[in-house]
């Protein structure tokens, strides 16, 4: 058995001027770096420069190699329009390969809805790359009116639920992570040709 800590891609999807996508990424690290089975690893889509037309680049070799290195995912996403932020499509889209055999969980955020729209269908696409979606999610809904810039949650009530989901969460994507992580070292998964 492994006993090292299982590393979490810690992505946030959102990269338009003026997101708060920042704000539930630092709830996110936050919450994993209190988790000691976890070393997180963020990567902010708004920080890279991936060619839209998905050609090789550095950028997206770097993203590759983060995501192939990553034991698990943890996705914290908007909803745009009842869909995920295409900045989060193109990130999938470029890795490809290195989303095999791997388990992707997801904060999201939003309006009514939560952001919970954009997951399922986050669910749809990941599956096509072999990875394994999570059940246990955590969402915000109408974030900026509990939830401060740094990512604190302010509302006592919102907090709880937040932190009770979230360590669900964690407990699920540990137990993928571990699970998934011995089986790739037992036998690499092998995407059909």
């Amino acid at each position: 058995m492994n006993d090292q800590p299982l590393r979490l891609a810690l992505i946030i999807a959102s990269t338009r001027q003026g997101r708060f996508g920042a704000a539930i990424g630092r709830w996110a690290a936050r919450v994993a770096g209190g988790r000691p089975e976890f070393t997180a690893d963020v990567i902010d889509l708004a920080g890279l420069s991936l060619p839209a037309d998905l050609s090789g680049s550095a950028a997206g070799a770097r993203l590759a190699g983060r995501i192939g290195d990553a034991d698990a995912v943890l996705i914290v996403t908007c909803e745009y329009n009842h869909g995920y932020p295409a900045s989060l499509k193109l990130a999938i889209d470029t890795v490809r390969e290195e989303w095999a055999a791997k388990p992707v969980a997801f904060v999201s955020y939003g309006g009514v809805a939560g952001g919970l729209r954009a997951v399922e269908q986050l669910r749809q696409v990941l599956a096509e790359l072999h990875a394994v979606t999570l059940r246990d999610t955590v969402s915000f809904h109408f974030p900026h009116d509990h939830v401060d810039p740094d990512g604190r949650v302010t509302d006592p009530a919102v907090a709880k639920a937040a932190e009770s989901a979230a360590h669900t969460l964690f407990d699920r994507l540990t137990w993928w992570g571990t699970a998934l992580r011995a089986a790739r070292a037992a036998q690499p998964y092998a995407l059909a040709g």
